[in-house]
């Protein structure tokens, strides 16, 4: 029997820009058993549906040429504040000792804004970060997904 190598307690972090899962493993190192813990969502609207305007424009100097400028994407902003969000709560949960082991598998953007934003005291706890979204994937293919990638990496 092969072995899933994630300790018993370990929590797992599936996210994306717009949603995110606190599970925790209730299993231990031989067989894993993810449950959620809490799950959030975030209201984030395609970036089209954010813009009001047409892009606004600027002369670029003395003559009659106009540049446009580019509209800011609020999607993306979403996304990276809500991974933001996702960084602080982790930090927090971290330093009130309420885990030492930590597993994310989260979308590539989601995932890099985290790298980014963690704190010490998170990264410390960190055993493997997978860039994948798993978030509408069942919990039992999300544990053999992060067994073989686990086991991949040993």
């Amino acid at each position: 029997m092969s072995t899933s190598g994630l300790k018993q307690g370990t929590w797992v972090i599936i996210a994306d820009g717009e949603k995110v899962l606190y599970l925790v493993n209730r299993g231990d190192e031989e067989d894993m058993h993810l449950v959620v813990r809490e799950k959030e969502t975030q209201e984030n609207p395609q970036a089209q549906e954010w813009a009001a305007n047409r892009p606004g424009r600027f002369n670029d100097g003395p003559g009659i040429h106009r540049s446009a400028v580019q509209d800011t994407d609020w999607h993306v902003l979403a996304k990276e504040r809500f991974a933001d969000e996702i960084a602080d709560s982790l930090y927090q949960d971290a330093h009130a000792g309420a885990f030492e082991h930590l597993v994310i598998a989260a979308s590539r953007p989601v995932l890099s804004e985290l790298r980014d934003t963690l704190h010490q005291v998170v990264t410390d706890k960190l055993v493997m970060d997978i860039p994948k979204v798993l978030t509408n994937h069942p919990l039992d293919e999300i544990e053999k997904i992060i067994a073989k990638e686990l086991s991949d990496a040993a």
